[in-house]
């Protein structure tokens, strides 16, 4: 069987966590670039802030901290509905055994093996989404946390 043989027993949620996986790695691989470039954002706020007000300096460093968060709500979400949408595909898939039990009888085991086809399916296809983008998420929330702790020390002093 072809990796498109699966993705077709799938159905359709198969196709929307694809969509979904699509968005979320083009974000991830958009905050890769777009983080690590926290000395510029060190030097924006040095810049634009008056260095003797705390208060200015510390909101302002909030502010442009939650500037680079922008797009990992996307991440959290496709990380958290992906096993959700799994979990729908297998309950269709079980539902569907049942039905062919329910109009054929127990006597052929193939009758409601695509039911269950379908259920495995689509919760390999939720969990292998879902996992990347939770340890991106991650990742990337952790590196926000660093390099807040790295402006406040190197701007305003703080330990």
């Amino acid at each position: 069987m072809t990796l498109m043989d699966y993705i077709d027993k799938g159905g359709i949620i198969v196709y929307i966590l694809i969509v979904l996986n699509t968005i979320g790695f083009a974000i991830i691989f958009w905050k890769f670039f777009t983080l690590p470039r926290q000395n510029a954002m060190i030097q924006r706020i040095k810049n634009k802030t008056d260095l003797n007000s705390k208060s200015t300096i510390i909101s302002q460093i909030e502010y442009e901290v939650k500037k680079l968060e922008s797009g990992l709500t996307y991440i959290k979400n496709i990380a958290t509905v992906a096993p959700l949408l799994g979990l729908l595909g297998t309950v269709i898939g079980v539902y569907k055994s049942f039905e062919a039990i329910t109009a054929n009888g127990l006597g052929d085991p193939t009758i409601f093996s695509n039911g269950i086809a379908l259920a495995l399916i689509t919760t390999i296809a939720g969990l292998i989404v879902a996992i990347p983008h939770h340890i991106a998420y991650n990742h990337f929330i952790s590196m926000l946390d660093t390099i807040e702790l790295k402006a406040k020390k190197e701007i305003v002093g703080l330990s």
